[in-house]
């Protein structure tokens, strides 16, 4: 007598059922990745925001005054440093005339902007700014960076499956992109998460693959290990030593030596540039004999990062050591998808289409959060559900209240404060985490309605604070001209309306079902 054949499961429930649980179990962290992650789009704006003492920035400008300016400042207030860094103001990116130096001085803060006409400092307030709002979707803040190159690997693997089995698992894929009902309960947020999805699908795939590429030494290490060893220090120092070669490297020889003039250095990188822009200077061992200059491209003039980089004799001038702009086929390959990722290039009509994309990546992952939970509480709810649908306004909205606060300490906490940009941070965890205290101990429909309450008031009165707080608020903006920080009060008037809409809305609709 045969055996009966098993009966397979059909493709599309399997791949439905690996979509929904890959999304929930990482579906909180994945939100907190794309929410920080678009507002790096935004990185340089806020940073302007956050340090209203600076002026506008204009450029690019022309590179010899300003390194002249920087070099100055730093003959006359960090002869002894190793190493000097001077950031030139070349675009949207890098904005203004900044310096740096190594090792760090207690007197003085860093880095330090420099006003670009007189080369004079800045004083500007300490922040973390927007870099540091950006840089938690790859670096967790409190994780340690072994551990978080693997989570934030993971969850990058995962939302490139949770992609890929939506697609198979949608049959209605491109009706979707037209279909919206609203208040219709599950079906409205399915509409919702399927138009967020698809609209945005090709942005999505290439966020969640150049992640992957971002991290690939660390999530398949083997590879490199084939090659270079076993050995844990020494495999990886080798590896990185023949992808970044060092160039023209010199230990300090103790004998005194002007440094050469900078100008003729620039004009001979731009010329073998053929006009691209110098965008950095580094100095090694300055006012040594054995000094080295480095001039490096613009990194981000292109998708595909390219830039190269000259290194001179700090004395004489000659020229040491060239990276070319062009790599090899492989890395460029791996700096493109970088160069998509960061988007760094992008002007303003495609960095708005990166920041719109970036959004609807956060609605995608907040409905596809909110649908489970409704799916769940239509058929049978348990302990886990209960916990999930508890704490899923702390974790959706939560956020963006505590981003908020972080905005609101920039501005209330003084000024001369010491660790001042880490007190900022402590606002915005300490914020969130009473968020999830407040969302444990009430009704998820009276938790959702208050805390996008708080999220409208909290950046729709953020123009009003800067009123307040600073000398640039949006009417003398708006009268000088001022895009930045116009822009800034306006895109904050703008959520706050938005989470308004949203509150009213879940404030009927609470009374509809009364």
């Amino acid at each position: 007598m045969s055996t009966p054949t098993p009966k397979k499961r059909p493709l599309r429930p399997a791949m439905a059922g690996l979509h929904t649980w890959a999304g929930v179990l990482f579906g909180w962290l994945l939100y907190f990745m794309f929410v920080t992650g678009t507002a790096g789009y935004l990185d340089t704006e806020i940073d302007r925001w956050m340090r209203p003492e600076l002026p506008p920035a204009h450029y690019p400008l022309p590179p010899a005054p300003q390194a002249a300016h920087a070099l100055a400042y730093l003959q006359a207030h960090a002869p002894d440093a190793r190493s000097w860094s001077i950031q030139l103001p070349v675009d949207r990116n890098e904005p203004y005339l900044r310096v740096d130096w190594s090792p760090a001085s207690a007197a003085l803060p860093q880095p330090l902007w420099l006003d670009a006409q007189t080369g004079a400092p800045i004083a500007v307030r300490d922040t973390a700014g927007g870099q540091t709002l950006y840089q938690m979707h790859w670096r967790l803040h409190y994780l340690p960076e072994a551990l978080t190159e693997w989570v934030v690997a993971i969850a990058s693997m995962v939302l490139l499956l949770a992609l890929l089995t939506g697609i198979v698992a949608h049959r209605r894929f491109f009706a979707d992109f037209f279909t919206l009902r609203l208040g219709k309960g599950q079906r409205s947020w399915l509409d919702a998460h399927n138009l967020a999805s698809v609209a945005s699908l090709p942005f999505q795939l290439m966020i969640s693959y150049s992640g992957l590429i971002f991290v690939m030494f660390s999530f398949m290490p083997l590879i490199a290990s084939a090659w270079y060893g076993l050995a844990p220090g020494a495999a990886v120092r080798s590896f990185y030593g023949e992808l970044f070669p060092p160039m023209a490297t010199a230990p300090p020889s103790g004998q005194p030596a002007p440094l050469a003039p900078i100008a003729p250095l620039l004009a001979h990188a731009q010329t073998r540039w053929q006009g691209a822009p110098v965008a950095v200077l580094t100095v090694q061992n300055p006012g040594d004999a054995n000094a080295r200059i480095s001039a490096i491209g613009n990194f981000a003039g292109g998708p595909v990062r390219e830039a190269g980089i000259l290194v001179f004799d700090g004395v004489s001038g000659a020229l040491l050591a060239e990276r070319p702009a062009r790599q090899s086929a492989p890395r460029a390959a791996r700096d493109l998808w970088l160069g998509l990722h960061e988007g760094l290039f992008a002007g303003v009509v495609l960095r708005a289409l990166y920041l719109l994309s970036g959004l609807l990546g956060c609605v995608m992952i907040a409905t596809g959060m909110v649908l489970w939970s409704a799916k769940r509480q239509a058929r049978l709810p348990s302990a886990g559900h209960a916990l999930v649908s508890r704490l899923n306004p702390a974790a959706i909205l939560g956020l963006p209240v505590a981003i908020a606060a972080y905005l609101w300490a920039n501005r209330l906490l003084p000024t001369a404060m010491e660790t001042r940009s880490q007190w900022e941070l402590q606002a915005l965890f300490a914020t969130w985490l009473l968020g999830f205290v407040y969302a444990a101990c009430t009704a998820p429909t009276t938790s959702w309605r208050r805390l996008a309450w708080c999220a409208a008031l909290g950046f729709g009165l953020l123009p009003l604070l800067n009123a307040a707080t600073s000398q640039r608020h949006l009417l003398h903006s708006l009268q000088t001209g001022d895009a930045v920080m116009a822009g800034m009060d306006l895109g904050f008037l703008a959520l706050g309306l938005a989470f308004a809409t949203g509150a009213l809305a879940l404030q009927r609709r609470q009374k509809v079902c009364r």
